[in-house]
């Protein structure tokens, strides 16, 4: 269980980092000039669907050792 998180914590902060970097260019490049509420939309929609993709990950880390 130690080897599963320490190698899911080291693909989470990958990941979140390069997505950070995917969402800045998203929120920075494509929504400038759009009207706040639907800025505000994309920032909250940018915000949260980073753990669509990283659930998967956190139940393999949070599964129990076989006995």
């Amino acid at each position: 269980m130690r080897a599963r998180k320490l190698i899911g914590t080291v693909v989470m902060i990958l990941f979140i980092g390069f997505y950070a970097l995917f969402a800045m260019a998203v929120a920075e490049g494509r929504i400038r000039d759009a009207p706040t509420l639907v800025q505000t939309l994309v920032y909250i929609v940018l915000g949260l669907i980073w753990v669509v993709p990283l659930m998967p990950l956190i139940r393999w880390m949070a599964k129990p050792d076989k006995a």
